[in-house]
């Protein structure tokens, strides 16, 4: 939402000024015989910067002529590649905001749309970034290239000390400054839209989806864990109701055992085997089973 409003809106600051620039530089030459001597020379130059194509006519005290004159320096390609980048990021902006509104299902379908938009976002912002200081070093430069001092050192009757030459107007730099301003401006913008447009990739959603503990966020689950334990523990003792304790139920078992064995012991044995039939004198007449019964 922050590139749609203000992206094409700085896009169009930063190339305008760049690119609709006008530079005007005069000086005057002021021989010492008046005869040669020129009040009004007017330097011109403009976007894209290509000052060695400039050039003016300037008089030449010794005799009744005049030499032309260029001025130093080419310095197009920064001030051609901070325009480009700023119209292409101008038109991306558009289409972004064309997409967002009438194409939202689209651009989310597949999450497609979302890495394509990341992936272009990082790119403008590095351009911005490049061209905004190759502009602001190359901007430095004109402003030498066309500065008054330098520009007279390059005529001939400037340099001999009988004549005097001075500047009578010099280029307003106001302009320029405000596109290199606005060149940084962009790439706080389009760098901070990096954060916005990746949170709508599905990088984002899967760390959201599977977010990373810390050790005091482990420890506060591992205590509520416990808690949650020992709490249903003391539910489940007392919906059972009391239990009796242990040692009660070690002399339970002592006493049992101890009653098992008397019981066993207390059961009398019997023994099978021939009875024994006796007669009058005592004397045995026949063998039959015997049961024999220990009492107690």
């Amino acid at each position: 939402m922050c590139m749609v409003i203000f992206a094409p809106i700085f896009a169009i600051c930063a190339f305008a000024t760049c690119g609709g620039y006008y530079g005007h530089l005069q000086v005057k030459v002021d021989c010492a015989d008046r005869r040669q001597s020129n009040l009004s020379i007017n330097i011109d130059f403009a976007y894209p910067f290509r000052l060695k194509d400039v050039h003016f006519q300037a008089p030449l005290c010794e005799a009744k002529r005049e030499e032309i004159l260029f001025l130093d320096g080419d310095f197009s390609s920064a001030a051609q590649f901070f325009l480009t980048v700023g119209v292409f990021a101008f038109l991306y902006s558009l289409l972004a905001t064309i997409v967002y509104v009438f194409y939202q299902n689209k651009y989310l379908r597949n999450n497609r749309g979302p890495l394509v938009d990341f992936v272009v976002t990082v790119i403008f912002s590095f351009m911005w970034l490049v061209s905004s200081c190759c502009w602001a070093k190359t901007l430095s430069d004109i402003k030498k290239a066309t500065n008054p001092t330098q520009v007279l050192l390059l005529i001939s009757a400037c340099r001999a000390q009988e004549n005097k030459c001075t500047a009578t107007q010099e280029p307003l730099w106001s302009r320029l400054n405000t596109s290199v301003v606005f060149g940084f401006v962009n790439v706080v913008l389009w760098v901070g839209n990096i954060w916005f447009v990746f949170k709508e990739t599905g990088w984002y959603k899967t760390g959201q989806r599977y977010p990373t503990r810390s050790a005091s966020g482990k420890r506060a689950s591992e205590m509520r864990q416990r808690l949650y334990s020992e709490s249903s523990f003391e539910q489940s003792e007392e919906g059972l109701g009391p239990q009796p304790s242990r040692q009660g139920s070690q002399q339970f078992n002592r006493q049992g055992s101890f009653n098992q064995t008397q019981v066993s012991l207390s059961l009398p044995h019997a023994y099978l085997g021939k009875p024994v039939i006796h007669d009058r004198e005592n004397k045995v007449a026949s063998q039959g089973p015997m049961i024999f019964v220990n009492e107690m």
